[in-house]
């Protein structure tokens, strides 16, 4: 038997550098013949031998390889070694010893030395000047290893003899700053020598003191950008020392003039780096934390797919995908010659990038540009603080014909692993799964956000509804994980949480105000709190993730509560007193928001109309949660006190909502979704609501007529009910509103709105956010059947759905545990199926021709059914 541990991590990476916890989380997936894991024994040590343990777990019982955390005692700035081994049964021999390795950041407070150094405060009618840091060290040895450990109040560039260490990657990431900084852990042994060593820190606006989201706020954080590195030298003599930023080093400009993460750079190539000014040291108020994620870098390079001129000699390049990131183009002229970039995701029928079309109110300040002063040599350009979400780049001022090895989209994203993949017989399908990937990629940044262009927002609504799906697409665990953190770091005292997260205001900035303050009450998107969790727990088995949010998804829930029972006694007493008190009538909400037709003025003005339907449904649905989450925790009381709450929501919205003709709510089609997809209603009631539903389909000409919140839950609805008919029309429907329209138009990511164009044919709002396509979870769920029993895949469902006249399809899912895989093919009169099971797990196998679920061992099967059975 062979039966080995493989794809071993620490806190969700492969062998981190610079890891920032005192008690790590191993994980790994089993490979080979075995059909479970009975036992495992893991070991850390400093040497390779592994002669002195520093903590070994001893052969623990136990089938699940993920989740198992070590507490040792972690020195920082220390390689350790760690090895996992495994059991088949109690009586079988263990596998051999699977090892890797990781590497602790600093791990305390108290061992940070290094000196926050600045430049000059900006203010807000000030150019965003980007700044350079300058500091040195004299070596009189070789250099044996050497770790620098650095951060920014901004995003940042760290060079090392001219050696750019960070690359095209946004570092730190967007936390909370007034609360977090990260920082970032580099290896220089090889870029430090023997003799003197220059040491550079660039740092641009990035999130600190960069344009953010709607408002375009800057200044939110501070006005002054800042660096800071500790640099930890280990020599030949086997002695070590430590550089810092201190009151020595130098601060000053160069050629980047202006960089705004939104707006872009102004750079001038014929100016130097001067660093003439002493650097002034300053005080950081948030707490520095270890790089806990996978960066934001580089992640792919595209080519253009055509290159033209327009009339007024410009250039405009077609990369044939929308994406996130910039250009890396080759740029010849002579000195003093200014080139132009313009970034959009769209053109004009005259052949120019549309630049108007992003924003209900087209403003100058909104284009995404970048321009270059050249300094009369023939190099390879590409900007370092700024990001943009393009499909096409007009270039203006350069008189030489781009080629297309002249320039490439360089594609930025979290470097999250791709777990999840889709294909079928309808190609039409298969495009649909990789626009809204396109889309993933490019809004999975520093925090979720909407798109890459307007906001870069980490709206709390968008990847409430859209998690599910991303857990079939990424291993999005410590991602969202690291998210809930900032969501709870955020959280107002009073529970409320805000609608984006990061919130866009600190205490320099003058705290919460104006439209984000008002709305932080939002159902749907404050529920973030509770339901990502839950999402989490399910697809990843995380009880982790439950435990560190409880406090702060209990008091987003109690907010809800006292809300509704406090705004109760404000009413005109025409309900009943003890139905009013759990009914959520009051305050911002967004409701179900941009169903087709609609636009965000309208949408707004509907939710506060409308919108106690949708909290108080939310209300009930997060009290639900809860209290299932407070069980799996062992907290019985809590259990009972939030179910008994999510009755008394339920009896409310029922008493409330639900009419005696059998209407619900304002009688639109997310009204009747939500009530069966959150078991608001009796058997009979569903039936009704169904049809209803159906009705409501059939009178928008069989159209869906759902947003952000609901569309996510439309086809399992339908499909739960029985009309499995009606999820197949709406998924191919071609016609507006639909998926497909989006695809037939040329879309390769998803658009924000169903419609994309207006009726003259004008673009309007972002072509590329995630929300719309979280539907496609369908794909691998319900097509080939896919879905998690048992939290984390322990038990898998697999009943795939055959309709819609595919002939084949099949879906491959990285589970925690190891590969599934679902598929299947008309093969003459029969349906061949072929199902993979990954170790460690079972497989519940239905179709219609089964009378009972097939329980599957893990393995490949080979099942073949009658094709009249489907």
């Amino acid at each position: 038997m062979t039966f080995n541990p493989v794809n071993l991590r620490t806190d969700g990476r492969r062998q981190p550098l610079g890891l920032g916890s005192i008690a790590p989380e191993f994980s790994w997936q089993l490979e080979g013949d075995a059909t479970s894991q009975a036992a495992w024994e893991l070991q850390i040590s400093e040497d390779e031998a592994f002669s002195s343990l520093l903590w070994s777990s001893g052969k623990t019982l136990g089938g699940a390889p993920f989740g198992h955390r070590a507490e040792s005692v972690l020195v920082s700035a220390t390689r350790y070694l760690w090895r996992v081994r495994v059991w088949a049964d109690a009586a079988s021999e263990p596998s051999s010893w699977s090892l890797s390795w990781f590497e602790t950041g600093i791990l305390h407070e108290h061992e940070w030395v290094a000196s926050w150094v600045a430049g000059a405060p900006r203010g807000p009618k000030d150019p965003p000047t980007t700044l350079f840091l300058t500091g040195s060290v004299d070596l009189d040895q070789r250099v044996v290893s050497a770790r620098a450990y650095v951060s920014s109040l901004g995003w940042h560039r760290f060079l090392v003899n001219g050696l750019d260490l960070t690359g095209p990657a946004l570092v730190p990431r967007w936390t909370p700053f007034d609360h977090e900084v990260e920082y970032i852990a580099y290896d220089v042994t090889n870029a430090l020598q023997q003799g003197q060593n220059r040491l550079e820190i660039a740092v641009g606006d990035g999130r600190f003191r960069g344009t953010n989201g709607f408002e375009n706020r800057t200044h939110i954080y501070g006005d002054r950008l800042a660096g800071l590195m500790q640099l930890v030298v280990t020599l030949e003599d086997g002695s070590t020392c430590t550089i810092v930023t201190d009151g020595s080093w130098r601060a000053g400009g160069g050629k980047i003039v202006e960089s705004d993460p939104k707006f872009g750079e102004r750079v001038d190539l014929r100016r130097d780096v001067k660093a003439s000014e002493p650097a002034e040291i300053m005080n950081s108020t948030g707490t520095l934390i270890a790089e806990g994620v996978e960066r934001v870098q580089e992640v792919g390079r595209l080519t253009p797919t055509a290159i033209t001129r327009l009339k007024n000699g410009d250039q405009v390049v077609d990369f044939g995908q929308n994406f996130a990131g910039v250009v890396a183009v080759r740029l010849r002229g002579t000195a003093g010659t200014t080139v132009t970039l313009t970034h959009s995701e769209v053109k004009k029928k005259d052949g120019a990038v549309d630049v108007d079309y992003i924003h209900l109110f087209p403003l100058e300040r909104w284009k995404q540009r970048d321009t270059v002063v050249l300094d009369g040599q023939d190099a390879v350009w590409q900007p370092w603080f700024t990001i943009h979400g393009f499909r096409f780049v007009q270039i203006s001022g350069l008189t030489d014909e781009l080629g297309p090895d002249d320039i490439s989209g360089v594609v930025i994203s979290t470097d999250l692993d791709w777990i999840g993949d889709f294909e079928c017989s309808d190609d039409r399908l298969n495009h649909l799964w990789k626009n809204v990937g396109w889309s993933v990629r490019s809004n999975f940044m520093d925090t979720p956000t909407d798109c890459p262009t307007r906001e870069r927002s980490g709206w709390t609504g968008d990847i409430q509804a859209f998690a599910p799906t991303a857990a079939t697409m990424v291993d999005a665990q410590w991602y969202l994980r690291r998210f809930l953190h900032n969501l709870a770091l955020e959280q107002a005292a009073d529970g409320t949480v805000p609608v984006v997260i990061p919130s866009g205001f600190s205490d320099f900035s003058g705290g919460p105000r104006g439209h984000l303050a008002s709305s932080g009450t939002a159902a749907g998107w404050s529920d973030a709190s509770v339901l990502v969790p839950w999402t989490l727990y399910e697809n990843y088995g995380d009880k982790r993730v439950l435990s560190d949010q409880y406090d702060s998804m209990i008091a987003w829930v109690e907010s809800c509560a006292r809300r509704a029972r406090e705004q109760s006694k404000r009413k005109n007493g025409a309900r009943d007193p003890q139905i009013q008190q759990f009914i959520v009538d009051t305050g911002f909400q967004y409701g179900e928001w941009l169903r087709p037709g609609e636009n965000a003025i309208f949408s707004a003005t509907d939710a506060r109309r409308r919108g106690a339907v949708v909290a108080t449904a939310y209300f009930e649905h997060s009290a639900r949660v809860l209290s299932s989450i407070a069980t799996i925790l062992g907290r019985r009381d809590d259990h009972d006190q939030f179910l008994a709450l999510a009755d008394s929501v339920r009896h409310a919205w029922r008493s409330t909502y639900l009419h005696a003709d059998g209407r619900i709510g304002t009688d639109r089609q997310d009204d009747y979704v939500r009530a069966i997809a959150f078991g608001l209603l009796t058997e009979d009631e569903t039936a009704a609501a169904a049809n209803r539903l159906i009705s409501k389909i059939d009178a928008a000409g069989g159209h869906l007529g759902t947003g952000f919140l609901s569309t996510p839950l439309l086809l399992d609805a339908l499909v739960e009910t029985g009309h499995e008919d009606v999820a197949w029309k709406l998924l191919l429907s071609t016609s507006q509103p639909s998926w497909l329209y989006q695809v037939e138009h040329g879309a390769t990511t998803v658009w924000e709105t169903w419609e994309g164009y207006t009726k003259s044919g004008k673009a309007k709002m972002s072509h590329n956010h995630y929300a719309l396509g979280s539907a496609v979870r369908f794909l691998p769920q319900r097509i080939t059947g896919i879905t998690p029993l048992e939290p984390g895949y322990r038990t898998i469902g697999i009943r795939p759905l055959i309709g819609g006249g595919l002939t084949s399809a099949r879906a491959r899912l990285r589970s925690p545990y190891g590969v599934v895989e679902s598929s299947w093919r008309f093969d003459a009169d029969a349906v061949e199926y072929r199902l993979v099971v990954p170790i460690g797990t079972t497989a519940q196998f239905h179709t219609k021709h089964d009378v009972e679920s097939i329980t599957l061992e893990p393995g490949t099967h080979h099942i073949r059914r009658p094709m009249t059975s489907d």
